[in-house]
């Protein structure tokens, strides 16, 4: 047998030193299933592969890169459920929390301010899905560097688009609270441009950053258009319909603290409402001796009948006020025992039946029985705190009283049938009441506008601003409640300028229905002819309240004016 591996062997032709010594150490590659070419595409497709796994950092990286209009660099990536948690979390703490310096002084937290927002957040979500959809759905691009373009699906889109515009986000609203803790620095010309030049450019930066970032995953030209302009509709609607914010001025703990600072002092207790049975059956028998004490309408006269609301127990200043409107009624109006007066507090729960929506149903019910319905009046007054959402606050701890919207005073108005309507409302934000309200045969005015506070509670109140501006002092000189409104409201202003009310004039409203105007006018002949000297009495204090201070003390001085309330 021959030695194969002999130099003389046969074989040893074929072996790789025949090739000369180079190839002698070579080792060739035979490719199985594509050719040599395919080679770098391999090797990019492991490069994305190492980034469809990014960490939490890495996706904040990737995020405020977009903010420079950089190419996200996480190819086919797309996060976990809890990254996509935690990263939502976040970014919406840090604007949470710069929200906040758009309040001065203490704040208080709105669930509905906050969640409010969030239906543009849905609209803006359904309209990339459909906007990325042919793109997800199409092959991936080649990439021109070994990297992919982003291509991780709705998800990803959703983070770099929360992330992308947050730096340009909190620059804004480190803004905009500059401008409400500073407010000085804005007042000259120069200054304001400066402002407004620089709020332009954070908003577009803002919405650029968005478009963009879009634009990588929906490549198409057509369809990034029809977004970018669906998503400047959806962000201006909420603008211009949706303005409330995370937070709100917590009105309560401003009045306590301007209170303990007036006189060094904290805030006392108020008294509290001790529930007993025998109070309980009081409170039936209280509501049944008034009903029927309410005289009938006189035939042929067109009587006025009232209703004073105040439900919130805890300010002496709501109590004060609807014993002065209860008493001017009666006195100015000729609604002697035509008026029921509900009222929450704990030292008039023998004496007046309990501010409750259940009450304010039940006594304009019995005011229908008792009036006219088509030609007498009702006037209604409400005087409480106020919410943004427009609810008027109610309080009598231990008894729990929910809130009274102006669509169940609304509703229960229509159900009576009482036709001609003047209803006030003193709290802030009641500006949201004259909407539900209005009808050609009512007369509304509000203490403030449907977006700013009203002034006047607290300790050291006597009277709301609108209550003794509009009915303490105007309506003691005339009968006409159009023309003691358009007299007040310069009077409002200036004393809330005196003292120092930081948020905005309250801008009180007045709406006038065409039928009910000259029903008014011929109420005021009727009046200023019967009671020719009346205008120019004051009422005898009321015995349930101090009384209020007259038209010349109103506050100028800041270090004692009552603090702004809700």
């Amino acid at each position: 047998m021959k030695d194969l591996n002999a130099s003389s062997s046969t074989w040893a032709d074929t072996l790789p030193s025949q090739w000369g010594p180079e190839l002698a150490h070579t080792e060739i590659e035979v490719p199985l299933s594509r050719s040599p070419q395919d080679l770098p595409t391999s090797s990019a497709i492991r490069a994305v592969s190492a980034t469809e796994r990014l960490s939490l950092w890495g996706w904040m990286r990737e995020g405020l890169r977009a903010a420079l209009f950089l190419e996200p660099r996480i190819g086919a990536a797309a996060p976990t459920p809890w990254q996509l948690l935690v990263l939502s979390l976040i970014s919406g703490a840090l604007l949470l929390g710069a929200a906040r310096l758009q309040v001065v002084g203490p704040a208080q937290f709105s669930m509905r301010g906050w969640l409010t927002p969030m239906w543009s957040s849905l609209v803006l979500l359904w309209l990339a899905w459909w906007a990325m959809a042919p793109a997800q759905r199409a092959p991936t691009p080649a990439p021109e560097l070994g990297v992919p373009g982003p291509s991780g699906g709705l998800a990803a889109w959703y983070v770099l688009s929360a992330w992308a515009p947050l730096a340009p986000l909190l620059v804004l609203y480190v803004l905009m609270g500059l401008a409400v803790h500073q407010p000085a620095l804005w007042n000259g010309p120069v200054a304001s441009i400066l402002f407004w030049v620089a709020y332009g450019v954070l908003t577009v930066w803002v919405l650029a950053t968005l478009v963009v970032v879009s634009a990588r995953f929906i490549r198409s030209r057509v369809r990034t258009a029809v977004f970018g302009v669906a998503m400047a509709v959806v962000v201006g609607v909420g603008m211009w319909q949706f303005q409330d914010q995370p937070w709100e001025e917590d009105a309560l703990a401003v009045a306590d603290a301007s209170a303990a600072s007036a006189d060094g002092a904290q805030r006392p207790e108020p008294a509290q409402l001790a529930l007993s049975q025998g109070l309980f059956e009081n409170q039936q028998l209280l509501w049944q001796q008034q009903v029927d004490a309410l005289l009938p309408q006189r035939p042929g006269v067109v009587d006025v009948y009232g209703l004073v609301f105040a439900p919130y127990a805890d300010e002496n200043v709501f109590r004060r006020e609807s014993t002065m409107v209860n008493t001017l009624l009666q006195e100015r109006f000729d609604a002697q025992g035509r008026v029921l007066h509900l009222l929450n507090h704990a030292e008039t729960a023998e004496t007046h039946p309990w501010a409750t929506p259940e009450n304010l149903q039940r006594a304009i019910a019995a005011l229908a029985a008792r009036m006219d319905r088509e030609h007498d009046v009702l006037v209604i007054y409400m005087t409480s705190h106020g919410a943004r959402n427009h609810e008027l606050a109610a309080a009598h701890w231990p008894l729990q009283v929910p809130p009274v919207t102006p669509e169940m005073l609304r509703a229960a108005l229509d159900e009576s049938g009482i036709r001609n309507r003047v209803i006030a409302v003193s709290a802030c934000f009641s500006g949201g009441w004259i909407e539900p309200l209005a009808t050609d045969s009512t007369l509304i005015m509000t203490a403030a506008d449907a977006t700013h506070t009203s002034y006047g509670c607290g300790r050291l109140s006597e009277l709301t601003f609108f209550g003794r501006a509009v009915f303490h002092e105007q309506l003691r000189q005339t009968h006409s409640f159009t023309e003691a409104f358009a007299k007040a409201v310069p009077l409002i202003q200036q004393r809330e300028v005196e003292a120092g009310k930081a948020d905005g004039f309250s801008n009180p409203q007045i709406r006038v229905g065409k039928q009910i105007a000259p029903v008014l006018q011929s109420l005021e002949q009727r009046l200023q002819t019967e009671a020719p000297n009346a205008s120019s009495a004051a009422p005898a204090p009321a015995a349930d309240a101090p009384s209020p201070v007259p038209a010349t003390a109103a506050a100028t001085d800041p270090a004692t004016a009552p603090p702004p309330r809700p």
